[in-house]
C-alpha cells in the first residue's frame, strides 16, 4: 500500500556541503531516496558549487539531463562523442535552461539514472587499468597516469 511519503522528501531547500577537494555538492533525488519513483521514469538533483568548483566529467548512460541555473552563474560543456570530440560550451546565468549548474535543479529521465564519474572509472579502478593502455588512451605520459592513480 503506498503512502504519502513515498513519493514524498523534504529539505531541497537545504544548501550541499562543497568543502571538498572538487567545490560542490550534489543532492540526488532518484528512487533510492523517493521509492514512489520506481518506474516513473523521472528524477532530480540539487547541485550545489562554492567559487570555482565543479561537477567532474560524467556521463549518465540511461538518462537525459536538463538543468535549470537557480543562482549565480555557471560554466557549462558538453563533449561530443567521436570522431570529433567537440566542446560545446556556454555560460548560463539564473534562470537558464541547458538540456544536458552555483544552484542548479537537473531533471533526469530515468527514476534511478546512474552516474559514472569518467576521472574515477580510469584511474581509480580496481585492479587498475594497464598504465600503458591509458597512457595511450589520454596520449600523456606514464608519470602523468601514475599521479592520477595515486589521486583515487
Amino acid at each position: 500500500m503506498a503512502k504519502a511519503n513515498d513519493f514524498f522528501i523534504p529539505g531541497l531547500n537545504i544548501p550541499g556541503n562543497t568543502s571538498n577537494k572538487i567545490g560542490s555538492m550534489v543532492t540526488p533525488l532518484t528512487v533510492a531516496q523517493i521509492g514512489g519513483l520506481n518506474t516513473l521514469g523521472i528524477s532530480m538533483a540539487r547541485l550545489d558549487f562554492a567559487p570555482y568548483g565543479l561537477n567532474p566529467p560524467h556521463t549518465h548512460p540511461i538518462g537525459t539531463e536538463i538543468l535549470t541555473v537557480m543562482e549565480g552563474a555557471l560554466y557549462v560543456g558538453i563533449v561530443t562523442s567521436n570522431p570529433d570530440n567537440h566542446l560545446i560550451s556556454k555560460v548560463l546565468y539564473q534562470g537558464d535552461v541547458l538540456v544536458f549548474p552555483i544552484v542548479a535543479i537537473a531533471g533526469l529521465s530515468s527514476q534511478n539514472p546512474i552516474v559514472i564519474i569518467i576521472a574515477n572509472a580510469v584511474f581509480g579502478s580496481k585492479p587498475p587499468i594497464s598504465v600503458d593502455v591509458v597512457t595511450k588512451a589520454f596520449q600523456v605520459d606514464k608519470n602523468v597516469v601514475y599521479y592520477l592513480q595515486t589521486q583515487f
